[in-house]
């Protein structure tokens, strides 16, 4: 229960600010949606109520899947590239059309 809130509730920041203006914001926005997909997909691997994967201590059926586990280190990576690249495009100015064409 304490997961789905908690994925709720960085889904609910991360839509409020993305639909702000400034792009610092919205990169925050992007940074939080990409934790809540993490925890989404790391939830959905049921690591929390299996065994470690690839061990081979216990049984299989006891085991986690690891397919979930390699997706979520896949979407750090990528997420952590996307962060990185937005806040370069906030730190040039790239696509403020605030300023005068004159």
């Amino acid at each position: 229960m304490t997961l789905a809130l908690t994925i709720g509730v960085l889904t609910a920041g991360a839509v409020y600010l993305i639909l702000q203006r400034g792009m610092v914001r919205i990169v925050l926005g992007f940074v939080l949606l990409s934790h809540a997909a993490n925890l989404l997909l790391m939830s959905a691997g049921g690591v929390f109520h299996r065994g470690a994967p690839l061990l081979g201590r216990s049984a299989t059926e006891a085991l986690a899947d690891p397919l979930p586990q390699a997706f979520v280190l896949t979407a750090i990576v990528i997420a952590f590239s996307i962060t990185v690249y937005m806040l370069t495009l906030a730190a040039t100015g790239t696509g403020d059309e605030t300023e005068d064409a004159s």
